[in-house]
């Protein structure tokens, strides 16, 4: 994953987005003054806003999500963790199952030979997994940077596959709507797992996954994240989980800001006859430290107009209520 100008452009969360998205109001503009009443057009249309206003969501008691399923999509192996770490950790704190897929090898972001790359950001991966706590990571091997370059569908079909092998009712992924994303993988996986987390709700898409005993399964909530602007509707208070996000960000030794970056910092400065108290006096502190000051810089910002002290922000959607079952809850009577 390129990360150029990670550390001086994670402000540009697009917050002046962050305000309540409301339905549409009945006015009109005159284009001279205030908005007008419209005439009237008969009673207003009931419809599903499947964006939402803005939610702050924060930490639950118990275990609200037992029973769910929790899938996080991430191109390469430190995309989770740098955006949606804390909220895994919570999703799966409240009962959800927690499962990663990773998309690409790696092969573009790493130390050594191509070799080397895979096979270091094989090792890491496994350990974000780790981390978090999940249940499995499934790795589908693409080449790093060039899925553009391959067929949709086919990663779309193996998205599905998952989805209703897995029976995922939570994605977390890149937003296929995210504004100015410079990143192939980042693009085309967003894209296929939007199409295929609506598709695995479906009868007749690969008959073939059901002859193998699977059942068609939609996603029922997306919580999206972006490197630039997007449209922000959730925001989801991490505070009980930064300590653990520093721990799965710390497992990305072999790309990303993280890692082992702060005792490089740390060498590089004694060389110089120079320190930063921040980093403390050892390699482990000057890890967390520089993670805690550098990369969670973007989860201060995303929670301070909130009153939160980090916080990770989404575009979140979820599937429209099923009308006929919740009329029948309130109306059907014993024959």
């Amino acid at each position: 994953m390129d990360r150029r100008g990670f550390l001086n452009s994670t402000i540009a969360l697009g917050l002046a987005g962050v305000a309540p998205v409301h339905t549409l109001g009945r006015q009109r503009s005159t284009g001279a003054g205030p908005a007008q009443p419209s005439a009237p057009l008969g009673p207003p249309l009931q419809q599903f806003d499947a964006h939402a206003p803005l939610v702050i969501e924060r930490p639950r008691a118990g275990k609200p999500r037992a029973g769910q399923v929790v899938v996080a999509i991430q191109p390469h192996s430190d995309d989770i963790p740098l955006f949606a770490a804390g909220t895994v950790l919570k999703l799966i704190d409240e009962g959800a199952t927690g499962y990663v897929i990773r998309v690409t090898n790696d092969d573009m972001a790493g130390p050594g030979s191509h070799a080397e790359t895979v096979m270091a950001n094989w090792r890491d991966s496994e350990a974000v997994g780790k981390a978090l706590g999940v249940a499995r990571t499934f790795d589908l091997n693409y080449n790093n940077h060039m899925m553009d370059n391959i067929a949709w569908a086919e990663l779309r079909q193996r998205f599905i596959f998952l989805f209703r092998l897995l029976k995922a009712d939570i994605v977390v992924t890149y937003d296929p709507w995210g504004a100015y994303e410079e990143n192939p993988d980042h693009a085309v996986t967003s894209r296929c797992v939007e199409a295929a987390a609506w598709m695995a709700g479906g009868s007749k898409d690969y008959p073939e996954h059901f002859a193998a005993g699977l059942a068609p399964h939609a996603v029922s909530e997306k919580y999206y994240f972006a490197r630039f602007q997007q449209r922000i509707n959730r925001v989801v208070d991490i505070g009980p989980w930064v300590e653990r996000k520093i721990d799965v960000n710390l497992e990305n030794k072999a790309q990303g800001p993280a890692g082992e970056n702060g005792q490089r910092l740390r060498a590089r400065l004694a060389a110089e006859g120079r320190t930063l108290p921040l980093l403390g006096g050892d390699d482990r502190t000057a890890n967390r430290e520089y993670i805690r000051q550098f990369v969670l810089d973007r989860d201060r910002d995303a929670g301070a107009p909130h009153g939160l002290a980090y916080a990770e922000a989404f575009h979140y959607i979820s599937s429209p209520p099923d009308a006929v079952q919740e009329y029948l809850r309130q109306h059907a009577v014993p024959k």
